[in-house]
């Protein structure tokens, strides 16, 4: 992988980045060191289309005593009961 300096990359970075595009990653690294990876962006399905609420509406119904349920067990699991 190519490795470039901070110099040279302020210097080239539109003739780089038209490498990434291409397909091609390369490293930016500052006193020889490497810094940061520089590749190309991969768009994935979730990135295009937005999040649905509400699109499991009607699927299932929460009990009425949801916020109660099973409350004595859990406190003597608690208290040692």
């Amino acid at each position: 992988m190519r490795q470039v300096n901070t110099h040279e990359a302020k210097t080239n970075l539109s003739a780089l980045l038209e490498k990434t595009r291409g397909g091609e990653s390369f490293v930016i690294a500052k006193a020889g060191k490497p810094v940061a990876l520089v590749s190309p962006y991969v768009e994935t399905p979730d990135a295009r289309s937005p999040r649905r609420t509400g699109f499991l509406k009607g699927a299932f119904t929460v009990p009425e005593d949801f916020d109660t349920a099973m409350q004595n067990e859990i406190a003597a699991m608690f208290e040692g009961e």
